[in-house]
């Protein structure tokens, strides 16, 4: 059968195809072959060859023949174009084509290869073991290594699909293979480094199965040009999965490293040496003491010796050391490489380029992630960095040991060695921190006794009256009946709280000089001192997919109105709309936040009133309690849910923005993740720090919101108490649910119900489990959806810590037991969990720092604040030194408190129960400094007001100004880069040098000495060259 298709849209040259249909008289299914030809002579309706009717199937440019093949559909020998290739692969916009000699040859494997070296082909992975199994997941071969995974969706064939009639009765194959080679293809970004199927959850598109499978057919042929090695297995043990194994054999692995400027080890050894200072001295005794503590990895390894790294080069291989092949290259570093190929991997038979992200996105591909290294349980698991991972790092009997930093970074990679070698340095600093807190929360205790203003309130010979604390419903009361109260306040609210501020503030400070140290520490260990520079340069137009897309949206509505040399971009215009609306809904969200906290205040109100009218003797006990507690429960759980909430929003904002870089996405998710769960997290902790109880005015004339609702007040050892509570309940909260126990419960209630799910019994369970290959065990794991949520954890953590830690002193201890079970909980979900992450390359801890940076910076404000006006440290010195008739705080508790007349009280706010003390009251009290009844201006505000107002802003500005004068002087003192880093640096580079000189050297010479036998052995090398002069004549002396 013939079939000729349209004119070619560049030459104007006719296309005919020759359709041959075999195998009609046998049983076996009919095989089609399909060639384009070239015709010259152009005919308008139709051609030479063909001698029936025309299916036009697209346009076409000069060809070359190339060959398609579909899984149970004809297999299409069609023309490609030369001017388009069909996969755009390029990490810059000059990419190099892959030799042919390169393509499919594997320099590691000498020997010829067989039938099983095809580099695609169905597999039965059933019973055939992996001869290298300790090494991770292999081929079926037993000797390639699966670097990455791809997985499918496989739709079961229709048996009615395979009968086909002789004259294409199938119309739906033609139309899909038209659109297949019509389709012209456009340029696209790199995907971003991220995980691509969690990138990819963005425009979900239902495609069809058979478009999926020519998107899959296309894309593997693709990844063959490259030089990489595939594996297909159709047949698993998981329903309705099939999986692609990849394979970067040696040579791909070290055009990519050189391609990438890999730094691989050199076989040049020299030795560290240690300093000499005290400082190195005391930190090596401290590493000796505590060598126990140290996780036992790496034994092999000496920390003395370093091998000069230097990035990779084919032309001088000779330089590197390639003793070990499986060492150069490691797991993790195959799987990054991979990742790099398929980034620049592209479908383009479709209406525009598609990567791997597109691909996950349309859901050609289910699911792409590297392989872990084997098992971690299990009588015939073999040893492998997994398993030690699970043994010595994520495992809760060994948390008293440090991190295996080196090893986390040799498996999971840079940018995950840097969050846990920071959480592990925040966690070592939180516990000088905790130790500081406990102390000055004793010293609270051994002076609650001896606390005079304290003692003052529960003497009961002093009969305070005071007035009602609400209207109405609330009678006069006792201050003897709030001792508990201020015995309580006292250990939070001392004169130690003031220096443990000062010391959290320095304390900050010695934490990110700590970290900036060990992070420059890490970096020279990981080769990671010259990263940055070029990497970003490199990456800078690697845009985003999405970003992408857009830009062509645009293209295509101003096709028209642009010329052609410029270039199309989004502008600010274009996104306005999107920055309208993310203001719009950061405000409305901060609104809601704030509308929240209001409502729970009003809670407090309406409930307090309520207990007080109940008849019920318990709910009259403890009303003050009780409705603390409650209160911040509340306000706990509307934290953890607006958390999720929020989330969700900033997400969901960022992606309508359209970021054109990965970096610049994350770092705006960031920001609006931060803010709007800062504001979620420490709004109700200012409102009681700041707010609370100073808008309420006096008694007869109170300040009133939403109707009858009086504004609350403190009690009379101030809010610094209920400012305790709200934070002790919400840090051990948000620690103990949310991040424990939903990260330990949900994986497990998702496990129990897919469990439930299946209709095998757990025995059979366990036995299929076992029988899974690698992939297919690591495709029941959960995706990796990135480090930012395990960072903000942390952030908030953080802010609690040194915030209002003048306050709660016992923050620093619950962070240390929160951060001591959060290492090993992530541990476990990363080794256990989790698929394995790409290993992204970082060098520091990127927008977080930053964060940190500008929190403890506000840290030393907010304390300053809180000392000065939330607690009583103020109001006691300046009556200590200024009012006191013998400088004791003998009289304060009756210095603090003012005088009311009760025939002032508005009318129907005075107490229903005037007599509920048993005596009429004619004078109560209540805590502000206002002029007595009895003065000409009764109820104003005292000269003791503006008194100690003054000395409390003053306070503030010389907290502050001492405090950050402080925390930068050590700031300047501590370098950050150790001088022993310094100087290996230094050195490194000099060897360097060195180096190259001797090769450079030894090129001279072995150039010399080819040069000198040549000119020996070549009889006319003499008379080819010019003339020499009689007065030096040529000596062949150094020939013989």
């Amino acid at each position: 059968m013939n079939v000729c298709g349209g004119h070619g849209w560049a030459t104007g040259e006719r296309v005919c195809l020759t359709v041959l249909r075999t195998g009609v008289q046998s049983q076996a299914p009919p095989v089609w072959s399909l060639h384009l030809l070239p015709v010259p002579g152009y005919s308008q309706t139709m051609c030479s060859t063909c001698g029936g009717g025309e299916i036009h199937l697209g346009e076409t440019r000069n060809t070359s023949y190339s060959t398609l093949s579909v899984p149970g559909s004809p297999t299409l020998r069609t023309g490609i174009t030369k001017d388009e290739e069909p996969c755009i692969m390029r990490r810059s916009d000059n990419y190099w084509p892959v030799p042919s000699e390169e393509k499919n040859v594997d320099m590691d494997n000498t020997k010829a290869q067989s039938d099983n070296s095809i580099p695609m082909k169905n597999l039965n992975a059933e019973g055939r073991a992996s001869l290298r199994p300790q090494f991770g997941p292999y081929f079926a071969d037993g000797e390639r290594r699966v670097d990455y995974v791809l997985a499918y969706h496989i739709q079961k064939p229709n048996r009615s699909s395979s009968r086909k009639s002789p004259k294409f009765g199938d119309d739906n194959f033609i139309r899909r293979l038209r659109r297949s080679l019509s389709m012209r293809s456009s340029r696209a970004p790199l995907q971003p480094k991220e995980d691509p199927e969690i990138a990819a959850q963005e425009q979900q598109t239902d495609y069809h199965e058979d478009e999926k499978r020519f998107r899959r057919e296309e894309f593997v042929e693709n990844l063959l040009k490259t030089g990489l090695e595939v594996e297909k297995a159709d047949e698993c043990k998981i329903p309705g999965i099939g999986f692609l194994k990849i394979h970067a054999p040696w040579n791909v692995l070290c055009r990519e490293a050189e391609f990438m400027k890999l730094k691989i080890p050199t076989n040049k050894v020299f030795e560290i040496k240690q300093g000499n200072n005290i400082v190195e001295k005391v930190r090596l005794f401290i590493h000796k003491v505590t060598s126990p503590l140290h996780p036992k990895v790496d034994t092999n390894k000496s920390p003395s010796v370093k091998s000069l790294s230097h990035p990779f080069s084919r032309e001088k291989e000779h330089l590197f050391d390639l003793s070990d092949r499986d060492h150069v290259f490691d797991s993790r570093t195959r799987s990054f490489i991979v990742y790099e190929v398929l980034k620049r991997t592209r479908c383009t038979r479709a209406m525009y380029s598609m990567g791997i992200t597109s691909l996950l996105a349309n859901g050609v591909y289910t699911a792409a992630y590297p392989p872990h290294d084997g098992d971690i349980e299990g009588v015939n698991a073999e040893p492998n960095d997994r398993k030690t991972l699970y043994e010595e790092w994520a495992s809760y009997s060994v948390f008293y040991k440090y991190q295996p930093i080196g090893l986390i970074r040799k498996y999971f990679g840079e940018k995950v060695g840097l969050y846990f070698a920071w959480l592990g340095v925040y966690t070592q600093m939180l516990i000088p921190a905790a130790i500081v807190g406990v102390i000055v929360f004793l010293y609270g205790c051994a002076t609650i006794d001896d606390n005079v203003p304290s003692m003052e309130i529960c003497d009961p010979r002093n009969n305070i009256t005071m007035c009602p604390l609400c209207d109405r419903a609330c009678g006069y009361w006792k201050l003897v009946t709030a001792c508990g109260t201020a015995r309580a306040s006292h250990l939070f609210d001392n004169p130690a709280t003031v220096f443990f501020s000062i010391f959290m503030a320095l304390w900050a400070v010695l934490f990110m000089e700590h970290w900036k140290r060990r992070q420059m520490r890490l970096n020279y260990v990981w080769d990671l001192t010259a990263f940055g520079e070029e990497e970003e340069e490199e990456h800078k137009d690697h845009n985003r997919a999405e970003y992408e897309l857009r830009v062509m949206q645009k293209a295509m509505r101003q096709e028209n109105s642009t010329s052609k040399g410029e270039k199309v971009k989004l502008t600010c215009t274009d996104r306005l709309p999107a920055y309208l609306n993310t203001v719009a809904m950061m405000a409305f969200m901060i609104t809601v936040t704030f509308v929240i906290v209001f409502g729970v205040v009003l809670y407090r109100i309406s409930i307090k009133t309520a207990l007080h009218i109940s008849t019920y003797p318990a709910a009259q006990y403890n009303v003050r309690a009780t409705v603390k507690t409650t209160a911040a429960i509340i306000n706990l759980i509307v934290i953890i849910i607006l958390d999720e909430i929020y989330g969700a929003i900033a997400r969901w904002l960022t992606v309508l923005e359209v970021p054109k870089t990965d970096k610049s996405f994350e770092e705006r998710l960031i920001f609006k993740t931060f803010v709007l769960k800062f504001v979620n997290a420490f709004t109700p902790i200012v409102y009681l720090a700041f707010f609370r109880g100073r808008l309420v005015g006096r008694p007869g004339n109170y300040v009133y919101v939403v109707a009858s609702y009086r504004m609350e007040e403190c009690a009379h050892a101030g809010c610094l108490m209920e400012l305790c509570i709200q934070l002790c309940i919400t840090m051990l909260g948000k620690q103990l649910i949310q991040n424990n126990l939903f990260e330990i419960g949900i994986p497990k209630l998702k496990k129990m119900l897919r469990k439930k799910k299946s209709a095998l019994d757990k025995q059979q369970q366990e036995e299929l489990t076992k029988s899974l290959q690698q992939h297919e065990k690591d495709h029941l794991l959960g995706p990796f959806v990135g480090l930012n949520p395990e960072y903000m954890e942390m952030i908030i953590q953080f802010g609690m810590v040194t915030l209002f830690v003048a306050s709660f002193p016992l923050a620093p201890l619950f962070a240390l037991l929160n951060n001591i079970i959060e290492i090993r909980l992530d541990a476990k979900k990363f080794v256990t969990e989790l698929r394995r992450p790409i290993a992204v390359k970082a060098k520091t801890i990127g927008i977080w720092y930053k964060l940190l940076r500008g929190l403890s910076k506000v840290a030393v404000i907010v304390n300053a604040f809180v000392i000065s006006f939330t607690s009583d440290f103020i109001p006691r010195l300046v009556y200590q030194y200024m009012y006191s008739p013998d400088g004791t705080m003998h009289g304060f508790v009756n210095h603090s408190l003012s005088y009311f007349n009760v025939s002032d009280f508005q009318p129907g706010t005075d107490p229903l129960k005037p007599m509920n003390l048993g005596h009429k009251v004619e004078i109560c009290r209540y805590k502000d400094y206002r002029e007595p009844p009895w003065s000409s201006t009764s109820y104003d505000l005292s000269k003791e007001f503006w008194a100690i107002l003054a000395v409390r802003l003053g306070f503030v500005v010389v907290f502050q100004n001492v405090v950050m004068l402080m925390s930068d002087f050590v700031d300047w003192l501590i370098p950050d880069i150790p001088k022993d880093i310094s100087l290996q640096i230094h050195k490194e580079k000099v060897l360097m040098v060195e180096l190259f000189m001797k090769e450079e050297h030894g090129k001279s010479l072995a150039l010399r000495d080819s040069h000198n036998h040549n000119s020996c052995t070549s009889p006319s090398s003499s008379s080819q060259s010019p003339q020499q002069p009689r007065s030096r004549p040529v000596s062949n002396a150094n020939c013989y």
